[in-house]
């Protein structure tokens, strides 16, 4: 699905570049909910884009867009089908640049979300390996693996779903495939070459529209331990969870943001405007969430200890304190996250006890 439109303008000259997102205000927009443009009932982006002058009045300083990317919705647009495409429910491509230039021109910045863990089932490269068969070479981009047991009847491993049950599911041919999500959204293999020039190709596509940045969906789990080896225990860390486990938090991801902030940095010094990376990483301390933001990495990281943090003072100012001595250490600003699509807001977990963790 192809579409041709004209890049948005750069941000204007009173938008100064420096590190502006040491200290913005980024506010979160979920495209389905957020304002409806042609009166069909579901939110879109010429909607989003009317609304524009709003956020600016209420002193935000960008705005966080989630996928609006052609997708089945099997997880809300975090199943994506087509990473290049608008959703034709939120509109077209040239809707989005539309919505970036009135952005800009407000002196807001756009950052979108990118799904780079898990793709949908209904994404073409997973289609063809489907249709190809066990041979096909496009299952090498994603984690296709027999199961165990006489007649391959059992999973690969004992990894479960983040949304529940085993993070595996069996195809046609018998074999398995993995995803950390739901069984519609395949995880990608981030071993092989394509996938990461895919991701290259992606980011870039995105910058030359004229977005200012990426928030990165699941950063903390592209990388899985080499063998995919068991857990080998009943309890196993969530999304939300904080243990250390063979399929999160694994040391090969820096290597992939080193890669990306190097992209980053080259449209930051062709443009004047800097371009960043928001790393979504569920870790199991904020000592190595900051290992996201090593100078070389990514920009910054959800603050997912302090969220979490229930409506007291002594346990907050613990969190703030632990947090700024984290990211001091890599000259990273720490960032106090109030609450996204994931768990309850926060109007509603500070009025409620029973919800002071803030989960669903």
């Amino acid at each position: 699905m192809t579409q041709h439109v004209t890049t948005a303008p750069a941000l204007t000259d009173s938008m100064p570049c420096r590190e502006w997102w040491r200290d913005a205000v980024i506010y979160q927009v979920y495209p389905r909910s957020f304002a409806d443009g042609n009166g069909d009932g579901m939110g879109d982006l010429p909607g989003i884009t009317a609304r524009l002058p709003y956020l600016r009045e209420l002193g935000v300083d960008a705005v966080w867009l989630s996928p609006f990317y052609v997708s089945p919705q099997a997880d809300a647009g975090y199943d994506v089908a087509d990473y290049r495409a608008v959703d034709p429910v939120f509109g077209t491509l040239g809707d989005a640049v539309d919505l970036v230039r009135e952005a800009h021109a407000l002196g807001l910045r756009v950052i979108v979300d990118l799904v780079p863990n898990h793709c949908s089932d209904q994404h073409e490269w997973f289609r063809q390996a489907l249709r190809e068969g066990p041979t096909s070479p496009l299952r090498d981009r994603f984690h296709f693996r027999p199961g165990k047991g006489d007649d391959g009847e059992l999973p690969p491993n004992d990894w479960e779903s983040v949304f529940g049950g085993p993070a595996w599911t069996r195809v046609e041919d018998g074999s398995w495939y993995l995803h950390l999500f739901a069984p519609q959204q395949p995880d990608f293999n981030w071993d092989h070459p394509a996938v990461r020039d895919e991701f290259r190709s992606v980011l870039r596509f995105w910058l030359d529209l004229g977005i200012d940045g990426f928030r990165i969906d699941v950063a903390h789990g592209l990388v899985k331990a080499a063998g995919l080896p068991d857990i080998g225990h009943e309890e196993q860390v969530k999304l939300l969870g904080g243990q250390a486990v063979p399929y999160f938090d694994q040391d090969g991801v820096h290597e992939i943001y080193r890669d990306w902030r190097r992209i980053l940095a080259e449209y930051t010094r062709e443009e004047g405007t800097e371009r960043i990376a928001v790393a979504e990483a569920w870790t199991p301390t904020v000592e190595r969430s900051a290992r996201y933001l090593r100078p070389d990495e990514l920009h910054q990281a959800f603050n997912f200890e302090y969220l979490t943090t229930g409506w007291d003072a002594a346990a907050l100012r613990a969190v703030i304190d632990r947090s700024l001595a984290a990211m001091n250490a890599v000259d990273a600003p720490a960032t106090w996250v109030l609450s996204n699509h994931d768990v309850v807001r926060h109007a509603t977990r500070f009025a409620d006890g029973d919800a002071a963790r803030g989960l669903r």
